[in-house]
């Protein structure tokens, strides 16, 4: 891998990861169209904790208030706030365990990843229908938000696309449904890292220079994203990603038919 594919990864990684288009389907058809050596699912990892890292830094003040919330039991509201990030985690942790290989399996596939962007795209369209409500996230939006965590974890299906789209259907307010999938994908990430330890092992030490480009432009561009999005969910636009969805899943389809 070249420090210009880390940097191409790393820039994909990084916007679509947020913006709800799927950021490992764009990986992965960017691989197969430009001829990028497979990296695996590590580097992948690798570029998923850079992007975690601008989650950790644009919502600092309320992470600071739920890891507060473990030892004052008087913030009742952040410790149920966390106690629904632990429930919404574990439909995606199950599916992630117990479906592992097929899940992987599905990463060599172009062909399929640009169908499941056709997935996303209509999950998305769907959002200009939801019902409009004012509530916050609750024990049943918390399941219904996880299961969308979960079968985002196909190559295609946008994970923060699906699991504020199910929030909106779950009737939690726009700006709620985007936090929390936010603070969803923290577990994810971490989770599927402490997976993937023993491949961790076997990167190549003569890619740490490519490794350390690609963390850090997916940070500068995930920090982007993340600012982008929660614009566009207050405004109640989320449907505009349906046609990018479309156009690249049909587009894919075409090319690795």
């Amino acid at each position: 891998m070249t420090y210009i594919e880390a940097f191409i990864l790393g820039l994909l990684q990084g916007l679509t990861e947020f913006l709800p288009v799927s950021s490992s389907g764009h990986l992965v058809l960017a691989q197969h169209l430009f001829g990028i050596k497979e990296q695996g699912v590590s580097f992948e990892l690798l570029l998923h904790l850079g992007t975690l890292l601008a989650v950790f830094i644009y919502f600092r003040v309320r992470l600071l208030a739920l890891i507060k919330a473990l030892f004052d039991s008087s913030m009742v509201i952040e410790r149920k706030m966390i106690m629904y990030i632990v429930i919404g985690t574990i439909p995606a942790g199950l599916a992630g365990i117990t479906l592992k290989q097929y899940f992987e399996s599905a990463y060599n596939s172009p062909f399929f990843t640009a169908t499941m962007l056709l997935v996303t795209g209509g999950i998305l369209l769907l959002t200009k229908w939801a019902p409009t409500s004012d509530s916050a996230v609750g024990l049943k939006a918390s399941i219904i938000m996880g299961v969308g965590q979960a079968m985002a974890i196909l190559p295609g299906i946008s994970r923060s696309g699906s699991t504020i789209a199910f929030g909106l259907f779950g009737k939690v307010r726009p700006s709620e449904a985007a936090e929390f999938s936010f603070l969803l994908a923290i577990p994810a990430i971490l989770g599927a890292t402490v997976l993937e330890y023993d491949n961790f092992l076997q990167l190549q030490s003569s890619q740490i220079g490519q490794y350390v480009v690609g963390v850090i432009v997916a940070f500068v561009s995930g920090w982007a994203a993340v600012s982008i999005l929660m614009s566009v969910v207050k405004k109640g636009k989320l449907e505009y990603f349906a046609y990018y969805c479309f156009v690249v899943g049909a587009l894919g389809m075409y090319l690795f038919r």
